[in-house]
């Protein structure tokens, strides 16, 4: 298990820049792993991605510098025993709403006696060759981080990002908005901007990394200046999609050309 470098530069409250896989194509994977993104996140609770498939997106992400991490579909211990027992790095986990649920997910990634974490790191410990190094080494290089997607997480949110092992708190707005009762495609609203205000204060508080997504580089620019330490640039379906309508814009708009 090398070092997780990502973990390392949020404890030190330095920002870090990766992306959102949703497309579940090792070769999209492998692609954006070489271009100096410095994590990934496997998105298996919004796609078809399964636990075979994820193991085959985390072999094409091996041999790079970039950490994978994997979106579960719920917090629930055996996604995460199974994610990390395959070779992720790392968990962004959907709607903990107490600092109890965040407590229970740390301690699912943590091997006793730091937590509850089953051992059986099979392909995570190189299939035996390293076995012993990945068990006192995988507590420390380990990232947890939550989305913060609903109302419950809102009014408990300095509790949660207290509890020791949380290292990331990432804006979910769509989720967040439908919590909210507002129209997710009328963003920005003004009440998830006093919670983007609240996340940011939180974090300076606590320490804990505060993502948040971005789609431009003037945008992924300007969160990082305001304060955001985990920031996703664009997704990789989102790359493809901006690409594309782009070019076609530009067409549309230079018909004789």
């Amino acid at each position: 298990m090398f070092t997780n470098k990502v973990r390392q530069k949020i404890l030190r409250g330095e920002s870090s820049v990766g992306c959102f896989l949703g497309l579940g194509s090792p070769n999209a994977a492998e692609l954006l792993a070489n271009s100096g993104l410095e994590w990934l996140v496997i998105e298996t609770e919004h796609s078809a991605v399964d636990i075979p498939q994820t193991e085959r997106i985390l072999m094409a992400i091996k041999g790079t510098d970039t950490v994978p991490l994997v979106r579960l579909p719920a917090h629930d211990k055996v996604w995460i025993q199974r994610s990390l027992d395959i070779g992720a790095m790392g968990i962004v986990v959907p709607l903990v709403r107490t600092a109890a649920e965040a407590a229970e997910v740390v301690s699912a990634t943590r091997f006793p006696p730091e937590g509850t974490r089953g051992y059986g790191p099979f392909r995570a410990a190189q299939y035996g060759y390293n076995a012993e190094e990945y068990f006192r080494t995988a507590n420390d290089n380990i990232i947890v981080s939550l989305i913060i997607e609903t109302k419950e997480m809102v009014e408990n949110l300095e509790e949660i990002a207290a509890v020791p092992g949380i290292d990331v708190i990432h804006l979910g707005p769509m989720d967040l908005c439908l919590s909210l009762g507002l129209d997710p495609f009328k963003q920005p609203h003004k009440e998830v901007e006093k919670i983007v205000e609240k996340m940011l204060e939180v974090s300076k508080k606590t320490g804990v990394a505060i993502g948040n997504h971005a789609f431009s580089p003037e945008q992924l620019i300007e969160q990082r200046k305001r304060g955001f330490k985990f920031i996703s640039y664009a997704q990789d379906n989102a790359m493809i999609f901006q690409a594309v309508n782009a070019a076609l814009a530009a067409l549309k708009e230079n018909p004789e050309a």
